[in-house]
This record gives C-alpha cells, sequence and structure tokens, in this order.
C-alpha cells in the first residue's frame, strides 16, 4: 500500500521543485524546505515567480553599471563644459578684468599676482562702462570673435544710448560699435552729429565713408573719402587728444582713401 504525501503533494524529483511559501529552490526528495521549514506542497504561493525573481537578480548588475556609466558621462561632459565655457562666446571668461582690456592693475591675475579683488563694474560711471565695453567688443572684432561681438553688443550699445552729453569719442565708439554689428543707421547718425559740430573732425568723417560703405552709397564715401584727405594734416596738427587715441584707424582710413578704385 502506497501511502500518501501528508503535506499534499509529492517530494519534488530531479531538482525541479520550489517551495510554494519562500520561492527557495529546493533538492531533489526534499519533503521540507531548507529555508523556511514548509512542507513541500503547503504554504501559500508567492505574488512573484522564482523566474520573475531570477530575472531581477540578473537585470541588477546591469542596472549598477548602467548607473555607474551614466555617473562617468555626467562627470566628463561637466568637466567639458566648464573648460569650453567662455571659448566660444567669451562671455564668462572675458567678463572677468583682463590685462588687454582692464588694464594690469584691474587684473593682477593676468601674471599671477596676488592683488585684491576685481573692480566692481557697478561701481564705474557711465563712461567708464561704455568704454571698457568698447574696447571689449573692438578686441573681438580684430580677432574675428564674431559670437563674441554679438553677445555684449547689446550692452555695449546700451550704455552708449544712456550717456548724457557724450563726447566725440564717445560718439565715434557707439558709431564703430554700430558699424561692426552691421547698424549702418546708428553709425550715420553718429558720424552726422559728429561733422554737424565739427565738419573736418577726423573721426566723424572716416565713420561717415564707413557707413555710407556700408548702405552700397559709394558716391557718399568718396565724398567723405576726399574730405578725409583735405583736412588730414591741418586737423592731426592740432594734436587733439582724440586724434592720438585713434591714430592708427586715422591712417588706415587716410590709406584707403588714396588707393585707386
Amino acid at each position: 500500500m502506497t501511502s500518501s504525501n501528508p503535506s499534499g503533494g509529492s517530494a519534488p524529483s530531479g531538482g525541479a521543485g520550489f517551495c510554494a511559501a519562500c520561492g527557495a529552490a529546493l533538492s531533489a526528495g526534499a519533503r521540507f524546505c531548507h529555508r523556511c521549514g514548509t512542507p513541500f506542497g503547503q504554504g501559500m504561493p508567492l505574488t512573484r515567480t522564482p523566474a520573475a525573481s531570477g530575472g531581477a537578480a540578473s537585470i541588477l548588475p546591469w542596472g549598477v553599471a548602467f548607473v555607474a556609466l551614466l555617473a562617468l558621462v555626467a562627470m566628463v561632459a561637466g568637466k567639458n563644459f566648464g573648460a569650453a565655457k567662455g571659448s566660444g562666446i567669451d562671455g564668462s571668461a572675458n567678463s572677468l578684468p583682463t590685462q588687454a582690456v582692464d588694464g594690469a592693475s584691474a587684473a593682477p591675475f593676468a601674471q599671477g599676482g596676488s592683488g585684491g579683488a576685481p573692480p566692481n563694474i557697478a561701481n564705474l560711471s557711465p563712461s567708464e562702462r561704455a568704454n571698457r565695453l568698447y574696447t571689449r567688443i573692438m578686441e573681438y572684432a580684430e580677432a574675428g570673435k564674431v559670437d563674441s561681438v554679438a553677445f555684449f553688443a547689446p550692452m555695449a550699445m546700451a550704455s552708449h544710448e544712456m550717456l548724457e552729453g557724450p563726447t566725440t569719442d564717445e560718439r565715434y565708439h557707439f558709431g564703430r560699435i554700430a558699424e561692426v554689428t552691421n547698424a549702418p543707421a546708428v553709425a550715420t547718425a553718429q558720424a552726422d552729429t559728429i561733422l554737424k559740430a565739427t565738419p573736418d573732425n577726423l573721426l566723424g568723417l572716416l565713420l561717415a565713408a564707413r557707413a555710407a560703405r556700408m548702405t552700397g552709397n559709394t558716391a557718399a564715401a568718396k565724398a567723405f573719402d576726399q574730405r578725409l584727405l583735405k583736412a588730414l594734416e591741418p586737423e592731426l596738427a592740432t594734436r587733439l587728444p582724440d586724434y592720438d587715441m585713434h591714430r592708427a584707424e586715422i591712417d588706415r582710413a587716410a590709406a584707403d582713401a588714396r588707393r585707386p578704385i
């Protein structure tokens, strides 16, 4: 007479059995779970199946590796972002004082010095702020950094617009910024204002000639060139500080005016 299994099921054979209570794999011939002691065939089935448990266990190492990979990518990207910041537009890096733009005293770090904190631009006068921005934009324009020019141009234009009673030099600066940012109407307006006050002013004449060329008015540009050449020697003899500061631009404009077309 064959006795029945008191647990309501046969013992696992061939190692292909699982505990209904805890899901542990049972060895061949086992009548009780070696983990929780539940007789084979008894206990409430688990909501998760052994296959699901095995799947989660196999996914876990891949999940850890994926998270580690993400962390590595984030670290590398962060370093690259910090290194590239300011290289395309030069906005963040060049917003700090530099020796070329702001002078050695304002940029002690340029030569490894240990001076005090950089000057706060809010403490500068409107004229000083406008001049700093003009110098910065001209340097970027000379270096071909068009993105940097475009980045700082709105600030520079606004700074010059807010000047009360701008000098001839400041009007010239405003016109030059307008020239390199392709705003011929502004450049023309500044040149006209300069020449209305002093018709032979060399800065006004060269700015007017450039503004005329921007709009394709070659005849007007040539007329301003001739006026520049005629006034060149007498005006330089006055030794105006504005002429000394922009002598290279005046000489270049005179050379262009003499060049046969």
